[in-house]
């Protein structure tokens, strides 16, 4: 079937191909072609395309309540989900906020982030600072949070002015020469405490960034002992720490919850993706105790909401998802599967000339593509290599997530890879070789042009 130009798409000049059907990790279009999903489509569909487990409780929860307003009534799913995620959550994080997406989630705890100061008595608390190259959704306080250029341009006039952002901890990109990675982590993160003071000590709210970062700058983990600085300062200021799990947590870093690698407790946490694995679209902003009680013992209101927080369905297919995550063994093969996926990758792509660096965590995993691999120069971005090796990869039956602006939202181009927790040894093999070839591709063609 031939897509109708009634479908507002993405990109409106580009004509897709039409999927009908999902078979593990693969999704199948409608002349028959397979795709193995090696990105869940934007790191979402962790357990593949046909969780039958998954897709069975939505329909049985369809069957019984599809959807109450959280105006009138909780549901059963909720409750018990929200239980799960509570169970799972770090020390401290007693409550959770469903929402349907991760830019609702995002904006949900600067909100959240500025009602609470509000409520304790601490209105002049009204800064937001987040990173340079993060990205925390596309509504207008998510985007404003987040630091990447390319996103923000042409909406700028529209975005919030009380947000500024500091530096990434970004070690292979940026570090200094001779600088160990912990110096380097400490050397960005201490610029968190210059931002703060630059901004008045009692002036900011919130402190927002990803564990890994991941669309903007390719599966980017902070070095170690750049997170346990970040919550020093926080605590010092009174500032709030939030961190956007969106696409790194639930499981994709080899943890449910990505800040447990870095033994770090967020004053609140974002999730999305994931949660839902693609089944239903789901999203939660969980927040530890004492941020809830200030509302519950303050104006007892939060001055939020959407109509579609809570879903019932939704909730029972988030249930589902999260009874397969902690099942025992999913994180450790998930960090099993990551660790052979990127040495396969060191081992067919460390010596491509265009092969900058190999990173992540866990399921979680990006190569940076550069021009000259010693002064880790970019590739020319009129060159566009993002989009070709996206498209070169289709060809090939291959779904990765190519971006570009990999270092400032303009220069930089590098390939993320989030492929289902589902994935085996032989389906890495697959992913590797059919990555080496679109990359091959691109650069044989980019060399004979020039």
């Amino acid at each position: 079937m031939a897509a109708s130009q009634s479908v507002f798409g993405r990109a409106p000049r580009t004509t897709l191909p039409t999927a009908v059907a999902g078979d593990g990790i693969y999704l199948i279009d409608s002349d028959g072609k397979r795709y193995l999903d090696a990105c869940g489509g934007a790191a979402v569909s962790c357990l593949g395309h046909s969780p039958k487990r998954v897709i069975d409780r939505a329909c049985e929860q369809l069957q019984k309540l599809a959807f109450a307003h959280t105006g009138f009534f909780t549901s059963e799913p909720a409750e018990q989900l929200a239980n799960v995620l509570v169970n799972e959550a770090p020390t401290g994080v007693e409550h959770v906020y469903f929402v349907s997406g991760g830019s609702e989630a995002v904006e949900a705890a600067l909100k959240l982030a500025r009602q609470y100061f509000l409520e304790i008595g601490q209105p002049d608390r009204t800064h937001v600072i987040g990173r340079r190259q993060s990205y925390h959704g596309n509504t207008l306080g998510a985007l404003g949070s987040g630091g990447n250029q390319w996103r923000r341009r042409q909406f700028e006039p529209l975005l919030p002015t009380h947000m500024s952002h500091i530096s990434p901890c970004h070690y292979y990109r940026w570090a200094e020469a001779g600088e160990t990675p912990f110096d380097y982590g400490q050397r960005v993160a201490n610029e968190l405490e210059q931002e703060i003071l630059r901004i008045g000590e009692g002036k900011v709210a919130a402190f927002m960034a990803e564990p890994v970062v991941g669309a903007t700058m390719g599966a980017v983990p902070a070095v170690d002992g750049y997170y346990t600085r970040i919550r020093e300062i926080c605590d010092r200021y009174g500032v709030l720490l939030i961190l956007d799990e969106v696409m790194c947590g639930m499981g994709r870093t080899g943890h449910l919850y990505a800040c447990d690698h870095d033994q770090i407790k967020p004053d609140m946490l974002c999730i999305a993706k994931g949660l839902g694995a693609g089944i239903q679209p789901i999203g939660a902003m969980l927040c530890q105790n004492f941020i809830y009680q200030a509302i519950v013992n303050g104006s007892g209101f939060f001055q939020h909401g959407h109509t579609y927080i809570g879903h019932p369905t939704a909730c029972a297919a988030g249930l589902a998802v999260m009874e397969e995550l902690i099942q025992p063994g999913t994180m450790q093969h998930v960090q099993a599967m990551g660790t052979l996926l990127q040495a396969s990758l060191h081992d067919a792509l460390g010596s491509h000339s265009w092969v900058g660096d190999i990173r992540g965590r866990g399921l979680f995993v990006g190569v940076e593509l550069v021009s000259d691999k010693e002064t880790k120069a970019p590739l020319d971005p009129n060159l566009k290599t993002a989009a070709q090796i996206k498209k070169v990869a289709m060809n090939h039956g291959l779904m990765c997530y190519p971006m570009s602006g990999t270092i400032d939202g303009q220069s930089g181009d590098h390939v993320l890879l989030a492929p289902p927790f589902i994935i085996e040894a032989a389906d890495i093999q697959i992913i590797t070789e059919k990555l080496s070839l679109a990359i091959s591709e691109v650069s044989g063609q980019s060399e004979r042009a020039a």
